[in-house]
């Protein structure tokens, strides 16, 4: 791997990141965001229904990676459904480097979900590690799940801004990761409130209408800054912060 910009020169995923410290970058009453997507040429992010067959093994580094960054991690229903998330740091050597930089053993695990329609078999409720919270506007009540869960309600419909506001004020989390989905994204950006998006943008093309990485019209243009650029085998891996 190679660093673009700036400072042109050799790196890898754990060098980029071990200087990287988000939960040191206060925000007021929410957390610091940060997305991560990866996406085809043709701006496509999904094959198939998922992500996976997009990215690389380093790809793949760098999201595990990133989660050990961050005291909590996001998701919407669809991506939950679509990818069936098991532990989000399933490594116990990285979940101790995560205690030793301060963040919890295991990150939270936050789920949006209007409906609560979630696939209560994944190994995520199955597995009896690490905790979950779920934001939904349903009254419907979860299964028994073997891991912790919790579950807070809205009415009408989720407001995002105030689920990250409670996950600053209750449960302390400083910085979160949201891996998506492309409404969830478009969301958190129409409100102002993603502060960094990593970007694996893979040397691939498949065609087709698979969504991109954020669905739906913002009210104006949102304009980034680059903050690094990274190369591995014709696969870029960029960090863009909000201006």
């Amino acid at each position: 791997m190679r660093r673009l910009t700036p400072d042109p020169g050799p790196t890898t995923v754990e060098e980029q990141l071990d200087s990287y410290r988000p939960w040191e970058d206060e925000r007021g009453d929410r957390p610091f965001v940060a997305m991560n997507f990866a996406a085809t040429l043709d701006g496509r992010a999904t094959v198939g229904g998922v992500s996976g067959p997009i990215g690389s093994d380093t790809d793949t580094a760098m999201l595990a990676g990133l989660r050990t960054r961050f005291d909590a991690v996001m998701i919407g229903a669809g991506t939950m459904r679509a990818e069936r998330y098991g532990r989000p740091v399933p490594s116990q050597e990285k979940r101790e480097r995560r205690e030793r930089l301060g963040l919890p053993h295991d990150p939270l695990m936050v789920i949006v979900s209007g409906r609560l329609d979630l696939p209560w078999d994944a190994p995520l409720f199955t597995e009896g590690a690490g905790r979950v919270l779920i934001f939904t506007a349903s009254g419907a009540e979860p299964p028994e799940t073997a891991t912790p869960l919790r579950v807070v309600r809205h009415d009408g419909r989720i407001d995002i801004g105030a689920a990250l506001s409670h996950l600053r004020r209750e449960r302390g989390v400083r910085a979160l990761l949201c891996e998506g989905g492309p409404r969830l994204h478009a969301e958190l950006q129409a409100q102002g409130l993603v502060d960094d998006l990593f970007l694996t943008i893979a040397p691939k093309m498949t065609g087709g209408d698979a969504p991109g990485i954020l669905a739906g019209e913002l009210p104006d243009p949102i304009s980034l800054e680059l903050a690094w650029l990274l190369e591995e085998d014709g696969e870029l891996f960029a960090r863009y912060t909000r201006r």
